[in-house]
């Protein structure tokens, strides 16, 4: 009998990186596996779909983001962005094309570690399509479109539930001011951030047990916000 271990590919052209990371991966639990090049990490990733992949935005061949545009393309798992460059724009760019989450180099392995593990967690609930979400006593049915504290009902507009409901799909992953706003209000809203940070208010006023330090719905200043029930 063998054990499974999750394959955790590594895109990245620094070899320090690997020579730390391999490890750490491997002592976590992890099956490491290193690849140098854009080119190679996609001839990997066709060849056997690894469990999640931590991608390098600045690779010698091909920049990043294109890599994950083409990875996108035909795998569905866990990519988590590892970068130097810690623009905004980038970050939102990446996350907006399909990341998961965004990790600014330097970093602490621990950190990396905490953010996989929250990806492979979303993905598997994905597979299974949890039907109902439960965060203490607040109990969220994307079936029957009800959000309840202690079996009582809490009364949201369509709009808030919509809002609540791609937050919870995406639970642990950031999702991006554009992505909430293109799938909540359509694509002629996605940069009327202050219209969502309103409706972010009203719906931490109904949901959260402190409204004014929010434990579910965090933000990520500059990005967008994350599920974190």
């Amino acid at each position: 009998m063998t054990d499974f271990r999750p394959r955790v590919l590594v895109i990245d052209d620094e070899p320090q990186i690997h020579r730390f990371l391999s490890p750490a991966l491997d002592a976590a639990g992890y099956e490491p596996v290193r690849a140098d090049t854009a080119a190679d990490g996609l001839k990997e990733i066709a060849r056997k779909a690894p469990d999640a992949v931590v991608l390098d935005l600045g690779l010698p061949d091909l920049d990043g983001k294109a890599a994950l545009a083409k990875a996108r393309a035909f795998y569905e798992g866990p990519i988590i962005i590892l970068s130097a460059r810690d623009r905004e724009t980038e970050k939102i760019d990446a996350l907006d094309m399909g990341a998961d989450d965004y990790v600014e180099k330097p970093f602490g392995v621990g950190e990396l570690l905490a953010r996989l593990r929250v990806a492979l967690r979303h993905r598997l609930r994905d597979q299974g399509a949890e039907p109902v979400i439960s965060a203490g006593d607040l109990t969220i049915d994307l079936v029957k479109r009800l959000v309840t504290r202690g079996g009582e009902a809490i009364r949201l507009s369509p709009r808030e539930y919509d809002l609540l409901a791609q937050l919870v799909r995406g639970a642990g992953k950031v999702v991006t001011h554009r992505q909430l706003l293109t799938a909540v209000w359509g694509p002629a809203h996605e940069h009327d951030v202050q219209y969502l940070r309103v409706f972010v208010g009203q719906l931490r006023q109904k949901i959260e047990p402190d409204p004014s330090q929010p434990a579910l719905i965090l933000t990520e200043p500059g990005v967008g916000y994350r599920w974190m029930g």
